[in-house]
């Protein structure tokens, strides 16, 4: 059954996030037990996710997942009392106390990383350009090393081209590679001081490597961040995972839109949520237009260049991307509506 999805991934994620309802599938049909608003709020699901599949022929994880965001802003919270109070109400917007100032969550995309890494040992947040999600993984995990969460921190990225060619730049590998790692660096500054951070990088309690260097690694009580996981490969992100050792954490960023890899290889960040959605302890975090906290035109340049890229999709591709848009379009819809019946949200 396509609502189930393939070895009943999209059932397992629904009893998970609705564990208070007892799900029994017996071919074509679905019985519900439990409490009699539980129930009704599952069976909304369902039907939401019924509606979806007659009308695309096919059901996605993201699918699922927006569904179940809706049905938690319908009923005004999301998979908890305390979740609603720390993701609306603002409760928990402060991730880590830098040498300046707080670092906040600022929008429902970044929220939902937060909370998800409090509750997952692994989280994926996928998302356009400006949406802060390096800016946001890099809190979480010196938040974690500040509160002895854990004892170091790796931060990752592959050292990919982007339409550019370092191989002529002076200097030796880490000179040519540091350009790559920036943005990491950077995210650290903001929330460390420099003498804090010499003295972390030097007792390697921080690193900032490319990806291709944590292989053959074991990461005990680590906190690890993948950013630009999109142009990690199928092998690299699997080499990437399996580092995880014990009381470890991580979080891969990504932008699905912005690949680098050569035409043939295949981009780790596309295949993992096929591979791993419905795993416990795993979280896919979609972030969108609505959590860009970059200049104000950023979302109108986002937008420009997703029309083009449509324009030049294969006529069956793009009718397939129009209906994804317009399931987000109603996404949207949805969520104007539900805000106007709660303005809390």
């Amino acid at each position: 059954m396509l609502i189930f999805g393939a070895q009943d991934v999209h059932l397992k994620r629904i009893e998970s996030e609705f564990s208070e309802v007892s799900i029994i599938a017996r071919g074509n049909d679905i019985t519900l037990r439990g409490e009699d608003d539980d129930v009704r709020r599952v069976e909304r699901v369902f039907v939401e996710l019924l509606a979806l599949v007659n009308r695309n022929g096919e059901l996605q994880v993201r699918d699922v997942e927006a569904v179940i965001r809706l049905s938690a802003l319908e009923e005004g919270r999301t998979s908890s009392s305390k979740e609603s109070k720390e993701l609306v109400e603002g409760e928990d917007d402060v991730i880590v106390v830098t040498k300046t100032d707080a670092v906040r969550a600022k929008t429902a995309g970044q929220k939902r990383m937060v909370y998800e890494s409090k509750r997952n040992d692994v989280v994926f947040a996928i998302g356009p350009a400006g949406t802060g999600k390096t800016y946001t993984a890099v809190a979480i995990a010196v938040a974690a090393l500040k509160a002895k969460h854990v004892q170091r921190l790796v931060l990752a990225r592959p050292a990919v081209e982007a339409g550019e060619s370092l191989g002529f730049l002076p200097g030796d590998l880490q000179q040519k590679i540091d350009p790559y790692l920036r943005p990491l660096y950077d995210a650290l500054s903001d929330m460390l001081t420099p003498d804090k951070l010499k003295e972390y990088m030097e007792k390697k309690v921080i690193e900032v490597v490319p990806l291709a260097y944590m292989r053959g690694r074991t990461l005990n009580n680590a906190f690890i961040i993948l950013d630009e996981a999109q142009n990690a490969t199928s092998m690299q992100m699997k080499m990437c995972l399996t580092r995880l050792g014990m009381y470890s954490k991580a979080i891969i960023t990504g932008d699905t839109t912005q690949i680098d890899l050569p035409k043939k290889a295949e981009s780790g960040l596309l295949e993992a949520p096929k591979l791993l959605a419905g795993i416990q302890g795993i979280s896919f975090v979609y972030l969108d237009k609505s959590d860009v906290v970059r200049h104000r035109l950023v979302r109108d340049i986002i937008d420009a260049y997703e029309k083009r890229t449509r324009e030049k999709m294969p006529a069956e591709e793009r009718r397939h991307e129009e209906r994804r848009h317009e399931e987000r379009r109603e996404e949207d819809r949805l969520k104007a509506l539900a805000t106007q019946a709660n303005p809390s949200l």
